[in-house]
This record gives C-alpha cells, structure tokens and sequence, in this order.
C-alpha cells in the first residue's frame, strides 16, 4: 500500500494524504476513499473535501476523537484497491473561443508557434478530468492539457475576468465560474454558469468528472446564453469510454 499521512488541520479535521504526486492513480484513490466514507459512513464525519492528492476530513470532535478518527479511516484505507468506483461521466462545455471572449487567443498562439485554430483544436480534443474544485465556487482543476499549447500567466492580473472565461495558465486550463481577478491567459468563453446560487446543485461540475470543451459560434453562443438566463439550458452528458485516455 503507498504511503499515507494524517495532518491534522484544527481541531476539527484531518488531511489524509494518498500519494506524493499529481495523478490520476493518486485521484482514483481519493475518489475510493471517500466513496468508502459514503458506503461505511463514520460517526462524526461531517464532510469530505478532495484535493489534487489528499482528502480533508471534517470531523465532530465531540462525537469522535482524532486517533479514532485516524483507526477508522485506516481501516477503510486498507480496503481501497477493492474498491470499484462507478464510471465517470463527461460533461461537455460549449466554448466561444477568441474575440472579445478570449482576447488572449492570439498571445497564446504565438507564444506556442501554432494558429490559433491550432490552438483550438488542441484545446478542445481532450477530455479533463476534474481533480478538484476550489478558489470560487465550482472553480475547476483539471489535469489532461497538451504541453504544446502551454502559457504562462500575464505579468499584471487581470482586475476582472468575466465569469464562464476559459483560461490556460502553464500546464492548466479551468473556466472561471464568477466575476473575479486572474492572471490566465484567456481564450475562450462559455455561456454556461457553471455556478448559479440558486440552482437546486449551485455548482455544476463534480471532481473526479470528466469535461470536454466543444468549440461553437455566435449564433450558438447566444443562444445557449438566453436558455441559461431562462434556467432551461441543461449541458449535455456522456459516458466516459472505459480505458479513455
């Protein structure tokens, strides 16, 4: 079994560490353990967080102690690679890229050598796979980006990125889900909230979900965008093929 930490964080939770590195075998078993918190819950367990490489445990410490805590999730731990997590699916985000949406588009282009159809089409071929969500609501991490289109964050932030803009900072690309500060470089948009407060689940991706970014025009982007003002726009789905790369 690898290497697992407990690091406490306050007095009312746990960060257990599943590996030392950024992978999707490290993700699989954060995404194990805190499906064995659902299945095998522990009294006093109150909520999971999962990250790039760990899961943060939030506990009640008047309903169990941290070193019974740390038993319990042992135990469960040392079943993981029994484990059989339920397929993932694909989410698809519909992006406008370049223009006014993504005024970095040309930068980013340049800087790798390539058209920015080229660009494109790189940006948009993978499916993501969300290691986690964190910064603003329904911010997501994802992993899977070609190394080609790589570009480094802009020297002076941005004091406001419009929500739904997709962004490539270094190796990551994410779409930023509010109105909020940043410094990536950004290339595209989605007319799609992928957080809205007053939806029944605010934010729309999950980590250990897939998404697939799907290039679209105007006409669609506009579209889209008064479905979502009218709360009827709903994001196409799919399976994710097992062994998908």
């Amino acid at each position: 079994m690898d290497t697992v930490r407990f690091l406490t964080a306050g007095d009312c939770a746990v960060t257990v560490e599943l590996g030392d590195g950024i992978s999707e075998a490290v993700n699989r078993r954060i995404r194990a353990l805190s499906l064995a918190l659902e299945k095998s819950p522990i009294p006093g367990v109150v909520e999971t967080v999962p990250t790039y490489r760990s899961l943060m445990v939030h506990y009640d410490p008047g309903v169990i102690s941290c070193p019974a805590l740390e038993k319990a999730l042992r135990g469960l731990i040392g079943g993981l690679d029994r484990t059989v997590l339920p397929p993932s699916d694909v989410l698809e985000i519909p992006v406008l890229y370049g223009g006014e949406e993504g005024p970095d588009l040309a930068f980013v282009a340049e800087h790798c050598g390539k058209t920015p159809d080229e660009v494109i089409a790189l940006h948009s071929a993978p499916e993501y796979l969300i290691y986690m969500l964190g910064f603003t609501p329904g911010f997501t991490y994802l992993g899977g980006m070609d190394e080609s289109i790589a570009a480094p964050r802009l020297k002076t932030p941005r004091v406001k990125i419009p929500a739904g803009s997709v962004g490539i900072a270094g190796s990551q690309t994410g779409v930023y889900p509010l109105d909020s500060p940043g410094g990536w470089q950004l290339i595209g948009r989605t007319p799609v909230r992928m957080y809205a407060p007053e939806r029944e689940r605010p934010i729309l991706p999950e980590a250990g979900q897939y998404i697939k970014f799907c290039p679209i025009d105007r006409a669609e982007y506009d579209r889209i965008a008064a479905e979502e003002a009218a709360g009827a726009y709903v994001c196409k789905r799919h399976p994710r093929k097992e062994g998908a790369e």
